[in-house]
């Protein structure tokens, strides 16, 4: 199972952008090889985030307390 840090969605927000501007850069200097790379990074760090989103909101299983019998008397 995917473990996430809670430390990690605000970082990769953070790198999110970092490589927007870059895939910006790259669009500008056309660096065909570099946009593929960065199109690809993207979106490894979007289904991240989106695993994040999910797991945060994830809400426990009730899995109950078994019940016993009254002992007799």
């Amino acid at each position: 199972m995917l473990q996430v840090n809670p430390k990690m969605p605000p970082r990769l927000t953070e790198i999110e952008k970092d490589l927007i501007l870059r895939r910006k850069r790259a669009e500008e200097e056309q660096w065909l090889g570099e946009i593929e790379g960065i199109d690809l990074t993207l979106t490894f760090v979007r289904t991240k985030q989106a695993d994040a989103a999910r797991l945060a909101h994830r809400t426990p299983v009730a899995l109950g307390i078994p019940a016993f019998p009254p002992r007799p008397a």
